[in-house]
């Protein structure tokens, strides 16, 4: 078995506020395995962005940890995770390969081979001959392609994807898929996504993990059967045993009051 790229133990978060304090996050613990793409599926309120920002570093649990094993260290302290959004966020002013650049310049890490690994990267994500052009000159799927290269430049470990196709069209969003799965199969990248689509989470993931709200809790794991995984998330969607999963998920948030498969 691989061993853990981070390991998420006991995360716990309440909001506190003038109304009072707010259970968002009670007791989650689970691990992502080097190599591997996870997704995370739940209903709107049930903290998945939370939990996202409590792994990237950007908010302190009230209860928990979050830590790379083999080291020991937290995302607070580190820069080995990438955290790619629903919006694009490319500086209208800078061309293409300007706005990918901009995680090394900011690490002062731009040096030679530096760029020639970005002009690499453009190039898999078929960017490369529109590296002059701004970003208002792109359509929405070229635009994330950029934002994803801007999140693998500086070498993460892990990538948090923040349902970073949720604002496309059904086909751009299934070619984006592809070509993302392919890159970070590439590259043997981490990944944890957060989506509301049961059908990308089956069709892209290695593990599905479902969330309830109120507080929010993981409620069920699912592994995804090679037949499914191994597969581009296309034809994913037309193997046998991808329906079954997808419904069984489907239920899963469907009947929130069932302790069935509650791990």
């Amino acid at each position: 078995m691989r061993e853990s790229a981070l390991q998420v133990e006991g995360i716990t978060h309440v909001y506190v506020s003038e109304r009072g304090a707010s259970l968002a996050l009670d007791d989650i613990s689970f691990a992502i395995r080097a190599g591997e793409f996870v997704s995370l599926v739940g209903p709107s309120g049930c903290g998945k962005t939370t939990l996202l920002s409590i792994m990237a570093g950007l908010i302190v649990p009230t209860r928990g940890t979050v830590v790379f094993p083999e080291t020991g260290s937290s995302p607070g302290a580190s820069s080995r995770i990438g955290y790619m959004l629903q919006q694009d966020y490319l500086f209208p002013w800078r061309t293409i390969l300007d706005n990918v650049l901009l995680g090394l310049e900011l690490r002062g890490r731009v040096a030679e081979e530096r760029r020639e690994w970005v002009l690499q990267l453009l190039d898999e994500l078929g960017l490369l001959q529109v590296k002059d052009r701004y970003p208002h000159q792109l359509s929405g799927g070229m635009r994330q392609r950029a934002a994803l290269v801007r999140t693998l430049a500086t070498e993460p470990d892990l990538l948090l994807l923040d349902e970073p196709f949720s604002a496309l069209d059904y086909q751009t969003r299934l070619q984006l898929e592809e070509l993302i799965l392919d890159i970070l199969r590439m590259h043997n990248k981490t990944a944890l996504l957060v989506t509301h689509d049961i059908a990308e989470a089956v069709a892209m993931s290695d593990r599905v993990l479902v969330m309830e709200r109120n507080p929010g809790r993981i409620r069920h794991e699912l592994s995804v059967p090679d037949a499914v995984r191994l597969v581009s998330p296309i034809e994913a969607r037309e193997t046998r045993g991808f329906h079954s999963l997808f419904h069984e998920i489907w239920r899963e948030l469907e009947d929130p009051d069932s302790k069935e498969g509650r791990t």
